[in-house]
């Protein structure tokens, strides 16, 4: 069991405030959430060759010379199963569907379906015309990758856009899928970060500096739920080196909570590199961390303006989880937890325990902070 004696100040809840105690308080971190195997980094940062299929979409006259190579072809379309692969492990996939800032030749833009699962074994790609979106399209979209690719409808499909939450869900509810929607797509997060600069950019209809159709949202943070109150909170950090060794244990301590495939994101950092994290006791504790296994945990974030401590799940819910008596104490206290997960690269996490002082937690969430989608 790894702990971590630090010095920064434990908060209790008082009735809907949470008001800081006289003097720090060091409290013991447990364990983490366990993951698989390590999956090849190098799927993400080198994609497998494109499967060329014929694109719904008209391009630009001119759009490519004859010599060019087909693999480097920014119109072509993906379609890739890993062969050591087992088709049937893949029970859920992160999707996105949207418009690019590519324009074909009617200055419409096109519209991509971007699919993969979370370890890139699996990765699809095709474009369609704005005049066909709908969740038909997205529907037979689904059946078709399953169809090219031999594997069988996921059980639960994740997405990100609250946009197009009516169109996804339909065509989900329709084939028997779970949709799901989450800001914890981050291989399709990053892979779409990766296809805007060697992709999108690279097209011949790409339209710079056009913003994106469907802006993510970032609304105002709302009121917490009762049944996701703790009773006390501490901001906490635990080397790099331990969080690694407890994802290696393959313990699996705990009922609730998530975890991140460390190796596919390409998080390279020193072991030494202190993770920060926000500790939450309660005597309510198993409840309180189902309650927040069903709410796709994001990212956690203090307001330093306003003394909150804001919690972002599902797709665009923010909640106010926790709030502090702003003192140069608890500010410092606050910027210096907010400057350690810029220098983690944004990783941070989330304990529910029974109480501050416990050497076990019933809940641990891995989160991460990632810039929004440049389209």
């Amino acid at each position: 069991m790894t702990s971590l004696s630090i010095r920064m100040a434990s908060l209790a809840i008082n009735t809907r405030r949470i008001i800081p105690s006289l003097s720090p308080k060091p409290i013991t971190i447990p364990s983490s959430f366990f993951t698989k195997s390590p999956t090849d980094l190098s799927k993400i940062l080198t994609l497998p060759p494109n499967s060329v299929s014929e694109s719904s979409v008209s391009l630009p006259v001119g759009a490519l010379d004859d010599d060019d190579d087909e693999d480097d072809d920014p119109t072509a379309e993906l379609s890739y199963l890993d062969p050591e692969t087992d088709p049937e492990s893949i029970t859920e996939w992160e999707l996105d569907f949207c418009s690019r800032p590519i324009l074909d030749i009617r200055g419409k833009k096109i519209w991509e379906l971007v699919a993969c699962d979370s370890s890139l074994s699996l990765q699809y790609t095709k474009y369609f015309p704005n005049n066909v979106i709908n969740s038909i399209t997205l529907k037979d979209a689904i059946v078709s990758i399953c169809d090219e690719l031999d594997v069988p409808l996921p059980d639960r499909i994740r997405f990100f856009r609250s946009q197009m939450q009516t169109i996804i869900t339909k065509a989900c509810k329709e084939l028997g899928i779970k949709p799901i929607p989450s800001k914890r797509c981050l291989s399709l997060l990053l892979w779409l970060e990766e296809r805007y600069e060697t992709v999108y950019t690279r097209h011949p209809g790409f339209q710079k500096g056009s913003k994106p159709l469907l802006a993510l949202d970032n609304p105002f943070p709302m009121d917490l739920p009762d049944s996701l109150y703790g009773e006390k909170w501490a901001f906490v950090q635990l080397p790099f080196s331990d969080v690694k060794k407890e994802l290696e244990t393959l313990e699996k301590s705990f009922n609730f909570g998530a975890t991140l495939d460390l190796d596919l994101l390409g998080i390279e950092i020193d072991d030494e590199t202190l993770i920060p994290g926000l500790a939450v006791a309660s005597s309510r504790a198993r409840p309180l961390a189902a309650w927040m296994n069903g709410l796709e945990v994001c990212s956690i974030e203090a307001d330093l303006a306003r003394g909150d401590l804001v919690l972002a799940v599902g797709i665009s819910t923010r909640y106010v989880y926790a709030s502090y008596k702003r003192s140069p104490e608890t500010t410092g206290e606050a910027e210096a937890w907010e400057a350690a997960k810029k220098t983690s690269g944004g990783l941070h996490f989330l304990a529910i325990q029974d109480n501050l002082d416990s050497d076990d937690c019933v809940g641990f969430w891995l989160l991460l902070d990632l810039p929004p989608s440049p389209v």
